[in-house]
């Protein structure tokens, strides 16, 4: 089928669904494949469940006029979503960065929406998959769509903006994260700085952080419109007063000092605001509005979250985690005003051949340091472990089973791992 008329189906039916277990009714549902399962397969069971077509690439799973066969599901959703962007004028802005992307588009959309009709990205769905589902979410009332872009692999933020074609786009920073596909952090960084090539080439815009060396050097040769923030002085900039038990920080906007006092935990918040705010401005909306939404913004999803359990205190930053992160998150809980503070740390993942080195040399970071208790889960953490002092656990039903019998009482508690560690169930144990 070409692609508009599949977008004329769209524009009819516009709920996409991937999932055949939770589709919306009268949706389209596109029968993706992954390395362990075949969309086709479930593509009868959504249509059961209410979807109104099913896009198929195998001829034998189409016995009827509901299911649309194509060459290539996923080609055929970039495809639609491409079609689908092109029919809109409107400012897209795309974020990538090794750290706190998904932060900063929720703070940036928290601030836009005051004045803006905003379509942004889902939760961190910043993939070849999850970039065309935002796009097919844009309405006609869309003003400002936000769009952020996750890699693994050189080539693949490039991939992405030909499909978002986006106008105006930020890195947040570049550090050691996804060394599995990418192999060394040069080409994390030829691979984030895909997003300036492209704003460049199409003549966009691009905001970026003066106090950040490396992306302040890729931008030298960049002809396109440059809007700073961050950097020791000049507009848009500031300083952090205190990052415990939340950030709070000065900031400098059109020679007024600004005081605020935000829900986020720890320092590294410190250019995600300063970006959110220089982004909010620059798309006009009122600068006592975006302090106020700064300060009313809670984070959520384990991402900075400062949680009270009946008995303590949590820090909850475990939805990603790599060298770089982790050492962020660990030195700003070193300034933790308490005499009992518990480090559990979960494997990070897709560093390649650099695993058990990474390992070892946060181990080796945290062993000397003032914390009261150190727990590591994970194989990898278990594997390297040389430390007979720092308790290793292969994974979280092994911890939980221990701490059943040894709780943690009256302590500040920092939980930091990979998402596919499942930190988050620990919570109710602690």
């Amino acid at each position: 089928m070409k692609i508009d008329t599949l977008y004329r189906i769209f524009i009819r039916n516009p709920e996409i669904s991937t999932d055949s277990r939770n589709v919306s009714k009268g949706s389209i549902f596109f029968a993706l494949k992954g390395e362990s399962f075949n969309g086709n397969q479930f593509a009868a069971q959504a249509l059961k469940q209410g979807s109104s077509y099913a896009v198929v690439d195998e001829q034998k799973y189409v016995t009827d006029e509901r299911y649309i066969l194509v060459d290539d599901v996923l080609s055929s959703l970039q495809q639609l979503a491409l079609f689908h962007r092109m029919h809109f004028n409107i400012p897209v802005i795309a974020i990538t960065g090794t750290n706190g992307k998904t932060t900063t588009k929720a703070l940036i959309n928290s601030i836009l929406i005051k004045r803006h009709h905003v379509v942004s990205t889902f939760g961190n769905l910043n993939n070849h998959i999850g970039v065309p589902l935002s796009l097919l979410n844009i309405k006609d009332n869309t003003e400002i769509a936000i769009i952020e872009m996750g890699a693994n692999h050189r080539g693949e933020i490039a991939k992405l903006c030909e499909l978002a074609l986006p106008t105006h786009g930020m890195i947040t920073n570049i550090g050691t994260a996804h060394l599995e596909g990418f192999g060394n952090i040069e080409t994390i960084v030829r691979t984030k700085t895909e997003l300036y090539e492209y704003l460049d080439k199409k003549g966009g815009t691009i905001f970026f952080n003066k106090g950040n060396n490396i992306l302040a050097d890729h931008l030298s040769e960049i002809g396109c419109e440059k809007i700073s923030y961050g950097g020791k002085s000049g507009n848009y900039s500031g300083i952090v007063i205190s990052s415990v038990p939340t950030l709070e920080l000065k900031v400098l906007i059109d020679s007024n000092s600004l005081a605020l006092k935000t829900n986020m935990f720890g320092a590294y918040n410190f250019e995600n605001v300063l970006a959110a705010i220089r982004i909010g401005s620059y798309f006009n909306v009122e600068i006592n509005t975006i302090i106020d939404t700064v300060e009313s913004f809670k984070p959520n999803d384990n991402r900075s979250q400062i949680v009270n359990t009946a008995v303590n205190t949590l820090i909850c930053d475990a939805y990603n985690a790599n060298p770089t992160s982790m050492k962020l998150v660990i030195d700003d809980f070193l300034l933790m005003n308490s005499v009992k503070k518990v480090l559990i740390l979960g494997d990070m993942f897709e560093l390649g051949e650099n695993t058990e080195k990474e390992h070892l040399k946060l181990i080796k970071y945290v062993s000397d340091k003032s914390f009261s208790r150190i727990f590591l889960i994970g194989k990898t953490f278990s594997t390297v472990n040389q430390t007979l002092q720092i308790p290793a656990f292969i994974d979280v039903d092994s911890f939980v089973k221990w701490l059943d019998k040894n709780p943690i009482k009256s302590s500040y508690i920092l939980l930091k791992g990979s998402r596919g560690m499942k930190l988050e169930k620990i919570i109710n144990y602690l």
